[in-house]
């Protein structure tokens, strides 16, 4: 098994900083470069109805949407260099900033930057909480055409 590329799905989270630590490991190990996702999902917006044509529908952005839009992405960026500074060392990492559905997002960015194994943590979740909102992990499992480490996180084991 040869590890060429490796792209981590990150967050603002614990469960993520733990997966990175585990991905960066691999790369360091495999000499691998590195591919680092964060995907903002939209926030969802009032509705408008002032910048609304009836044939058209929405005509633009309002500025606030462009504001949060440009905070969340500055924030996404901060973040993913947080990371490369934390675990990078002189291995090459290419960032992945996109705003969309996170599994997808994960998957349509590890075919775009061909990777040879995805990384991503858990945030462990059951029950209802999970029926209501999905598993971006068991998606990407599911759905990936490339073998996907799945880290869990324990809580007694220091980052």
């Amino acid at each position: 098994m040869l590890i060429k590329k490796i792209l981590i799905g990150v967050d603002n989270s614990k469960f993520a900083d733990n997966a990175a630590q585990y991905g960066f490991d691999i790369a360091h190990k495999f000499k691998a470069r590195v591919g680092l996702v964060h995907i903002v999902e939209p926030v969802v917006m009032p509705y408008n109805n002032a910048t609304t044509d009836p044939m058209l529908g929405t005509a633009d952005l309002g500025m606030a949407d462009v504001e949060i839009m440009n905070i969340q992405n500055n924030a996404s960026k901060t973040m993913v260099d947080d990371f490369v500074k934390k675990y990078g060392g002189d291995l090459e990492v290419t960032h992945f900033n996109e705003f969309g559905d996170t599994a997808e997002g994960i998957i349509n960015c590890g075919n775009e930057f061909g990777a040879d194994l995805i990384v991503i943590g858990t945030h462990s979740r059951s029950g209802l909480d999970r029926l209501l909102m999905g598993s971006v992990a068991e998606h990407v499992v599911r759905h990936a055409t490339v073998p996907v480490l799945v880290v869990p996180f324990n809580e007694e084991s220091p980052l």
